[in-house]
């Protein structure tokens, strides 16, 4: 049994909505490449001169592009973003506060590479030590946090390894609160990106430290040492890291239009190069990719067929949009399937869920929206039933066909 097959291009079932349906046996699925899309890009359509990175859309957490995403790697001072993140936990939850005063020991005063310049034996707010850490890459600020919060730097590594578990930050391990080169610290680009949307959704409060522009401590003025604050329009964050062995690299977030991408890279050759391909990779999240709303909630997608019922299809809709990344080389690789048992049996409660729509898209992730009857159908009478029934006796069999004919 096969329902009306509609040929159509791509930019015209874009904007009719149309599916095309074939029956098949039990299941049906309706099946039509109606839209553009694309989950994961591969290296051969989007390529960087960056050893590790990876592109995230802020909203649906879907990674956009990567390149040796989930391979631990060293972080360098992007790991301080873990430092950080545990200490607008505690501000979150009311266990601290920003104006609250941790002393400097002397082991953070005698840490030596990127300096607030804090002082043995004083006092400094909460909130200009997360300056130290955020503008100035301070490690001294670092430990200074880490100290306060959890005794020491090792227990503060310790409770880092717990909260990677808890944030399922997987590919993660850390030895120290500063980003310090060690062989247990490590970070994979899709664990950076997944800490910095979490930053931002869960600890906005406190994410526009990441935008300032300088921070002035002892007399010492440091500006933020993020080169995307001043190359793209919309950028706000977040942090740069570098060692002579993990090269450089930065976490990046900009938003655009309503839209926020984050962009994470690392093991570029030097400072230089950090900038400009940074610069030049959230430039292509935001022009390369563009977010396109299928359906909105309500919206018929497609009909399901009904056995035994007054009605012969009940129309399907979704309750929640539809709506996936775009990007321009994904043309034409994306499948849209309508999946149910059928045909489905009278009687049919309206919103009674029928099946799904399944969105696969070449290479990448497959995604499953719910089906709802649009309306209820009721059962066919004694009278209809027998009327079916009659039916289905006369219908003339198919012709076999065997082979060699």
């Amino acid at each position: 049994m096969v329902n009306s097959w509609r040929q159509c291009r791509v930019k015209d079932c874009w904007y009719k909505k149309e599916l095309d349906v074939r029956l098949s046996g039990l299941m049906f699925a309706a099946i039509a490449a109606l839209f553009a899309s694309l989950s994961t890009v591969s290296a051969q359509s989007l390529t960087t001169l960056a050893e590790y990175a990876v592109i995230m859309d802020f909203r649906t957490g879907e990674i956009l592009f990567e390149k040796n995403a989930r391979v631990p790697t060293a972080p360098s001072s992007m790991s301080k973003l873990m430092t950080v993140a545990i200490v607008f936990e505690r501000l979150k939850e009311g266990s601290l506060s920003l104006n609250d005063k941790f002393d400097v020991s002397e082991k953070a005063w005698r840490k030596t590479g990127s300096k607030m310049w804090v002082r043995v034996d004083t006092q400094i707010a909460v909130k200009d030590l997360l300056r130290g850490v955020i503008i100035q890459s301070g490690n001294d600020a670092s430990i200074v946090l880490a100290e306060n919060i959890s005794g020491s730097e090792d227990a503060f590594a310790e409770l880092m390894n717990r909260k990677a578990r808890e944030w399922d930050l997987n590919d993660s391990s850390f030895a120290n609160a500063t980003g310090w080169p060690d062989e247990n610290q490590k970070m994979s680009m899709r664990d950076l990106a997944l800490l910095t949307r979490k930053i931002i959704h869960e600890y906005g409060a406190y994410y526009a430290l990441f935008a300032e522009r300088e921070f002035t401590w002892e007399e010492i003025r440091q500006p933020n040492r993020n080169p995307l604050l001043d190359a793209f329009d919309g950028a706000d964050g977040l942090k740069t890291g570098h060692t002579e062995d993990a090269g450089y690299g930065l976490v990046g977030s900009a938003i655009r239009d309503g839209e926020r991408r984050i962009i994470v890279v690392n093991g570029l050759g030097s400072e230089k190069e950090r900038a400009t391909e940074t610069a030049r990779l959230i430039r292509v999240a935001f022009n390369d990719f563009a977010t396109k709303t299928l359906y909105e909630p309500g919206d018929v997608v497609g009909d399901a067929q009904i056995f035994k019922g007054k009605a012969r299809t009940a129309p399907l809709i979704v309750k929640e949009p539809v709506r996936l990344i775009v990007h321009r080389t994904m043309l034409d690789k994306t499948k849209a399937s309508i999946v149910y048992e059928g045909p489905v049996a009278a009687p049919i409660r309206a919103d009674q869920q029928i099946g799904y729509l399944k969105v696969e898209v070449d290479g990448g992730e497959t995604k499953e929206y719910p089906l709802y009857a649009g309306r209820g159908v009721k059962e066919l009478g004694v009278l209809g039933k027998i009327g079916l029934a009659a039916k289905t006796l006369l219908a003339k069999p198919e012709p076999q066909v065997t082979a060699g004919q």
